[in-house]
């Protein structure tokens, strides 16, 4: 199965803890690069959701976010007297030293940690949760990546088939132009009173046709497109070898088109890089 490295998951948690959010998404990139955001009291579990997800994931920018939300505490919500007695006399020494100092605000007092009861986040009991999520969010970020990837895969085929028409559509060309060649330089040597079949016809036709042979270019083009297929077909990480495949092909279509001595042959070069582009682009999609 070929993937992409372009994917989106996002999965939920509600229990009497609070409602547990976890997305992933990403990107195509040259390595693995993860990234999180998430509340700070949750980082510590930041390097066990990397491995998880590492050992899913083998290519991409991947961002991970996590949010919690705490239940709304029903009844009357109780200030913590102690902590705001403590915070008044820290109020007044430092107005004492700093005479120009404004005084704490209401909403600063009742945003004050801790000043309407425990709000810190329950880590451990959230750790089996957030483990639970990342795995499912990763099998459905797997699934989509595929989903993808078979697109991409589909895109790549038609375009690898392109590429063989071209190639057919060229090689008997070849053969058409030296004739051609011969039977027009026949014509100026009898114009020229001249015996067309002598060894300087034989020597000029050779030449030409060495300088407009194409059939190692056309070979390698052909050998490249069926690599490609035997790729997709195995599937997996896949992307760098198709990468540098792109860069063979590239390199055919060139000297294909330096060679050329027919318009067809031009156009057909022409098409080549076009494809190859095409399939370039895509490809920096592919993990």
């Amino acid at each position: 199965m070929i993937f992409s490295m372009t994917g989106y998951a996002a999965v939920t948690d509600e229990s009497p803890l609070g409602g547990l959010s976890l997305d992933l998404r990403s990107v195509n990139h040259r390595y693995l690069d993860i990234q999180f955001r998430m509340p700070d009291e949750l980082r510590v579990l930041e390097s066990v959701l990397r491995e998880r997800i590492a050992a899913r994931v083998s290519r991409g920018k991947v961002e991970c976010r996590i949010s919690f939300n705490a239940p709304t505490t029903s009844g009357a919500m109780q200030l913590d007297e102690a902590l705001l007695a403590q915070l008044m006399q820290l109020d007044e020494k430092v107005r004492a030293v700093l005479p120009g100092a404004e005084s704490l605000r209401v909403n600063d007092v009742l945003r004050w940690p801790g000043m309407l009861g425990n709000d810190s986040l329950p880590v451990e009991q959230l750790r089996e949760k957030c483990l639970h999520l990342v795995d499912q969010a990763c099998t459905e970020l797997s699934a989509a990546r595929a989903r993808e990837g078979e697109k991409l895969k589909a895109i790549l085929l038609e375009r690898a088939a392109s590429i063989d028409t071209i190639v057919n559509d060229v090689a008997p060309r070849i053969p058409q132009l030296v004739e051609a060649y011969q039977d027009k330089l026949a014509t100026r040597l009898r114009d020229a009173m001249l015996e067309p079949d002598n060894e300087r016809l034989k020597q000029e036709v050779v030449m030409f046709a060495s300088k407009v042979d194409v059939d190692e270019e056309l070979q390698r083009l052909t050998t490249h497109v069926s690599e490609i297929r035997r790729i997709l077909g195995r599937g997996g990480t896949v992307g760098k070898r198709l990468d540098f495949l792109m860069q063979e092909l590239n390199r055919e279509a060139n000297t294909l088109g330096s060679k050329s001595a027919d318009v067809t042959v031009t156009q057909g070069a022409m098409s080549l890089k076009v494809l190859i582009e095409q399939m370039r682009e895509q490809i920096q999609n592919i993990e």
